[in-house]
């Protein structure tokens, strides 16, 4: 499924976070290193959902679910968090963190590299653009920056080359990404929290994960864990 596909997604409540699912951590060195990894090509992972009936999915944030089945994300927050930030700029509506990871991304034309802002080194450097109103303003947006490139006496002749690593900047919204699903009547909750824990080995949010499971468990149903 394409990148934009999935970030329209999670706009109209196709997909969203299950309540057991830890907050978001990627700090900005990670957020970089993904669009560079995007703008590059170069593989990314895909995407462990849940498809579960949204009557009864306990997901984080106050958005609406849409109705019938709805994906719930297991594996792969922290990616979709940091594309839906620098692309829609703005978290989405099951966000828990710090917004700062994802906001003031830049891209630099001719050094083909990702920084966050900068005042003393980009202010007045045209070719650091900013990620987040072009993938808003979309191809728009890419013939008003190319003929403002164009018109600078400085950059005039390279229009047409930047041009290219413009739009290869707007492909990564066209990036099709693996998507895994867990689903059918057998999944239940226990289950999947356990799917979720061992995809997630090893990390802190094993143990929030079952405290949460405990919450939304049937009362008197004994849990076993591992």
């Amino acid at each position: 499924m394409k990148i934009s596909t999935i970030l329209d997604h999670i706009d109209n409540g196709h997909m969203a976070l299950p309540e057991f699912q830890r907050g978001y951590v990627w700090n900005r060195d990670q957020v970089r290193g993904l669009f560079d990894s995007l703008y590059r090509r170069h593989p990314v992972g895909g995407l462990l959902v849940w498809a579960t009936e949204s009557q009864t999915a306990a997901h984080r944030g106050d958005g609406p679910l849409a109705a019938g089945v709805v994906k719930l994300l297991l594996d792969g927050q922290q990616r979709m968090t940091s594309l839906y930030g620098v692309v829609r700029g703005r978290p989405p509506q099951f966000f828990d963190g710090n917004a700062q990871a994802f906001t003031g991304l830049r891209f630099h034309l001719e050094a083909e590299t990702f920084a966050f802002y900068q005042p003393v080194k980009m202010k007045d450097d045209p070719l650091w653009i900013d990620v987040t109103e072009l993938m808003s303003r979309g191809h728009e947006g890419h013939e008003q920056l190319v003929e403002q490139l164009a018109e600078h006496p400085d950059i005039g002749t390279r229009a047409v080359k930047y041009s290219g690593r413009i739009s290869r900047l707007l492909g990564i919204l066209e990036t099709d990404l693996h998507i895994e699903e867990v689903t059918g009547a057998d999944k239940t909750l226990e289950v999947v929290v356990d799917i979720f824990n061992r995809v997630n080995s090893g990390e802190p949010s094993y143990r929030r994960a079952i405290l949460r499971l405990r919450k939304f468990a049937p009362t008197g149903r004994k849990l076993v864990t591992r």
